[in-house]
């Protein structure tokens, strides 16, 4: 029961603060303002019931380190975007028309931080910490992958193919980036890296989200498999290697820092195991 609830408190907040932008988002300032409440709201609503519900300190929202993880999050997000981008532009599949809009770029800020956290916080912070509980870090990192890419499913230019690639890339990945540190900062500020970097800075689509209008004029064209096609460059063969590659390396510092969790059953064969010696 204590899980309907976490789920019920953030996707409330998440919901009225996603309706909110979206119904101010000709309005860059405002929307700016309403993503930026939103994050707030749904990581104050998070703490409360997590901390409520499970009687705990919800140490995977502990503001020591928070700034440095969100920037951390934030460089390596726009690093790997840019290099997503950079192999687009040298097929000849990325041109640049001219710059974009400022203050478009300024809404997007808004927008992206109030997706990227309530996102995390729903299926970092609850899916796949639960999850990973019983199945452990692996199963629980393919599941709530397979489940992040499906949700994808329903924007306005969705495809199988985008879906798919989000599971990979982006499900995979930041589970991991979360399984390494055992907090949310660094793949919240990794998610929103990523994100504005893809629609404020380089203006392409998002997740098949309509029309961008960030700090560069630009358009895609080529083969669907390199650049994404109406879905955006999340769907590009480049944004699931990259991703692919980042989620192995995230995985292997949490190997290396004990943070992987087994299986329960493996827990309770190696607890007989060493009873019976």
């Amino acid at each position: 029961m204590k899980l309907v609830w976490q789920i019920l408190a953030v996707v409330a907040v998440g919901a009225i603060g996603s309706q909110f932008t979206l119904a101010v988002e000709d309005n860059p300032w405002l929307c700016l303002l309403g993503g930026g409440l939103t994050a707030v709201a749904s990581i104050l609503v998070y703490r409360w019931v997590v901390g409520r519900t499970e009687r705990r300190q919800v140490t995977e929202l502990a503001p020591e380190g928070a700034p440095g993880a969100l920037t951390r999050g934030l460089v390596i997000g726009v690093a790997m975007f840019t290099c997503v981008i950079a192999n687009i532009w040298f097929l000849g599949d990325y041109e640049v028309h001219g710059y974009g809009s400022v203050t478009g770029a300024i809404g997007l800020v808004g927008f992206m931080a109030g997706a990227a956290v309530t996102e995390e916080l729903m299926f970092r912070g609850l899916l796949f910490r639960l999850v990973e509980r019983g199945l452990g870090t692996y199963l629980a990192l393919v599941l709530s992958g397979a489940v992040f890419g499906a949700s994808h499913l329903f924007n306005e230019d969705a495809t199988v193919l985008g879906a798919v690639a989000i599971a990979i890339e982006a499900g995979g990945m930041l589970a991991a980036a979360y399984a390494a540190t055992r907090s949310l900062w660094l793949p919240i500020g990794l998610h929103f890296g990523w994100n504005f970097a893809e629609s404020g800075i380089f203006g392409t689509m998002v997740s098949g989200n309509g029309e961008v209008h960030g700090l560069l004029d630009a358009s895609t064209s080529g083969p669907e498999l390199l650049t994404g096609g109406e879905f955006g460059p999340e769907a590009s063969v480049y944004s699931i290697v990259f991703g692919a590659l980042a989620t192995v390396a995230f995985l292997m510092v949490a190997r290396r820092r004990g943070r992987i969790v087994p299986r329960r059953r493996v827990q309770r064969a190696e607890a007989l195991a060493t009873l019976a010696r």
